[in-house]
């Protein structure tokens, strides 16, 4: 089963803790077929009875040792489980010991006498019977479709935002979210570490120095705080998640870029437009000077032009190499080269004769001569010295004529770029994976693709070629997105940024971002705004190995990240997450709180089932629901008088969001 595979590799890898190890043992989930034999590997064989064992407790009952004893559980002639070692209460159930070892035998607890030993003490009164968990209850097909959606169309679902959505209907909750206002970045530092003309460096001055500089200035990591913050509290949602889906299309990195306040204007962009048009997206994209450092595009020169913006503008940002129909299957049946080098050089020279805006500053002034300094504080603009002004011919029909200057080509390349055929099905395709499906059917593709070129979808949308507004909606209203029942190959590994917010959002939590930066993001690959490169931290067509499905977060995905997720949970359940750090400003820390929760403990049924409806929007199948309820249900006044409810709530939370159903986005 694979609740089962999950809590033994998470106990394999050394770092379970003990109440969690010891509430997993109780579930079953380590014991195999083989009987009691098999079970008694994990401690010694038990020895044969011998008139040394006295009996101290029938099953059900409780008995404290005041020093360790070796204890044995079971029944003669039908089998007994052994510790070695054991100090204090103990209590004479199935459930302490870990299996049953005599099924449907009167059991009973013995403890080995030595010769000097005290004599046991008296059997004490067996506990009352635990409540009968509640029957698992019948899938909600309202709220399942809710929680899909939420799942979806913003960083994880709340049990307030699945209310929100039922009532409100899909259609009408993606229109509300649209016409919220923008949560922007707004960390960081400014402009001013371009415009520093000392001989000295700007985090080496004294009116900068201090251990914070670089981080505050250069990197990206004060849009790591914002972008956690906005996708864990903030209400437009649909907006965060879509320009997080737009920010792995047309991808910049802080690996080779730096200015923390020109990474912020990007993204701010991307925020922007997230539902505007796509056109618009690529005109920023092409004019914004990050991308310009990051893919060579600034100070682009005529004579020599370098062709790395051009090129990735075609392959990743617009177009695809493969000519493409519009349900994004391939033209012919096999891959036909949408365009050959000689045409990535036409756009190269198109794109050529552009420079940083003005206001940057160096002490050796700007170079090459005619262009300004490097400054991200606003769009790049034209040095028509440096542009080629020749005849060129683009895709989709269009021409430039011999003469022209270089907004007119820029223009031009746009107008190629919107309205060639395979753009709609290309970037189509990509919305609905990162934000529905890895593997949609081509008819899904197609109805996307014709939102995008009409330009509306319903009510949404303006009508004009590219609007996002319209792509987006059809993206999530689509019958496939929106059908009860899920197509074979449907649904996505969540990234591990969407499995970091959506646990925190569904446990009530809060976070900085801090601890998701260089930790989380790190182990689990996804450090949001550090890519290792223009293809972003995996690609669209990731093959699944053994299948011929694509699964783009897979090309994260490895056992160790198996792992590390579900280290990420123990980190915010028996750890506690992390404690506002000095230096981060407004710190928060990263913590869930599941006092909330607490009410719903001494049902263990009824907490599972209120977990695994936040985290997949219905129960969890009857044999791993089974198998988690055990584990929660070991918790008891008796295991622990006074943290027995919380470290239910800790267990069942653990469990359900380590699933596979959770993990596996459907």
């Amino acid at each position: 089963m694979r609740v089962r595979n999950e809590v033994k590799r998470r106990c394999s890898h050394g770092r379970a803790p003990a109440r969690w190890a010891t509430a997993l043992m109780a579930s079953g989930a380590f014991i195999t077929s083989g009987g009691a034999a098999a079970a008694a590997t994990s401690g010694a064989a038990a020895p044969a009875p011998t008139p040394q064992w006295v009996k101290v407790a029938d099953e059900g009952g409780t008995f404290k040792l005041l020093e360790a004893k070796k204890v044995r559980f079971g029944a003669s002639n039908a089998g007994w489980i052994l510790k070695k070692s054991l100090l204090g209460t103990v209590a004479c159930t199935t459930a302490f010991f870990g299996r049953d070892p005599a099924k449907g035998a009167a059991k009973q607890c013995q403890v080995y006498k030595q010769v000097a030993a005290a004599p046991a003490p008296a059997p004490a009164p067996s506990p009352a019977p635990a409540p009968t968990p509640t029957p698992q209850p019948a899938t909600d097909a309202a709220v399942r479709d809710a929680v899909r959606l939420a799942a979806q169309a913003s960083f994880g679902n709340t049990e307030a935002l699945a209310a929100e959505i039922k009532t409100q209907g899909a259609s009408k909750w993606v229109a509300s979210q649209m016409a919220l206002a923008t949560s922007h970045y707004t960390s960081g530092g400014n402009g001013t570490v371009h415009q520093n003309t000392s001989n000295t460096d700007y985090c080496d001055q004294p009116a900068h120095a201090g251990p914070n500089c670089w981080r505050d200035n250069y990197s990206t990591i004060p849009l790591v705080w914002d972008f956690y913050r906005n996708a864990i509290s903030k209400p437009d949602q649909l907006r965060q998640r879509v320009a997080f889906a737009l920010q792995q299309i047309v991808v910049v990195s802080g690996n080779e870029a730096d200015g923390a306040y020109g990474f912020r204007s990007y993204h701010n962009t991307l925020l922007d437009n997230a539902f505007g048009n796509y056109r618009q997206v690529l005109k920023k994209v092409a004019l914004s000077p990050v991308m310009g450092d990051f893919l060579n595009n600034v100070n682009n020169d005529k004579s020599a032009p370098n062709e790395n913006f051009a090129r990735e503008l075609l392959q990743l940002f617009a177009v695809g190499t493969c000519q493409l129909n519009t349900d994004g299957t391939l033209r012919g049946g096999a891959c036909a080269p949408t365009y050959d080098n000689d045409m990535v050089r036409s756009y190269a020279y198109a794109l050529t004769g552009w420079t940083y805006p003005a206001g940057g500053a160096t002490p050796w002034g700007c170079w090459p001569q005619g262009t300004h300094c490097r400054y991200y504080g606003g769009d790049m603009v034209p040095v028509e010295t440096r542009h080629d002004t020749a005849a060129r011919t683009l895709m989709s029909g269009v021409a430039l004529a011999a003469g022209h200057k270089a907004p007119a080509a820029l223009e031009a390349v746009l107008d190629s770029l919107i309205a060639h055929p395979n753009t709609a099905p290309f970037i189509g395709k990509q919305l609905i994976q990162q934000l529905v499906s890895s593997n949609p059917s081509s008819a899904y593709v197609g109805r996307v693709s014709a939102a995008f070129v009409a330009g509306k979808y319903l009510t949404f949308g303006t009508g004009q070629r590219g609007d996002l507004a319209a792509t987006v909606a059809a993206v999530l209203l689509d019958p496939e997105a929106r059908s009860a029942t899920v197509i074979t190959n449907g649904g996505k590994l969540r990234d591990p940024v969407l499995m970091f917010t959506s646990v925190l959002r569904g446990l009530n939590g809060k976070s900085d971002g801090d601890a998701l930066s260089w930790w989380w993001g790190e182990e689990l690959r996804e450090h949001v705004f550090r890519p290792p490169s223009v293809f972003n931290f995996y690609p669209p067509d990731y093959p699944v190995a053994g299948t011929a499905l694509v699964g783009p977060s897979f090309g994260i995905h490895n056992a160790n990240a198996a792992l590390q997720r579900l280290n990420y949970l123990t980190y915010l359940l028996e750890w506690g997450g992390s404690a506002p750090a000095a230096g981060v400003p407004n710190a928060i820390g990263t913590q869930v709180n599941l006092t909330a929760f607490t009410t719903d403990a001494a049902d263990a049924g009824k907490l599972v089932d209120r977990l695994s409806v936040i985290a997949t929007g219905q129960p969890l199948p009857a044999t791993t629901r089974a198998e988690i309820i055990k584990a929660v249900s070991w918790w008891t006044a008796s295991t622990d008088q006074t943290n027995w409810k919380i470290n239910r709530a800790k267990t069942a939370a653990y469990l359900v969001f380590a699933t596979p159903n959770f993990q596996v986005q459907r």
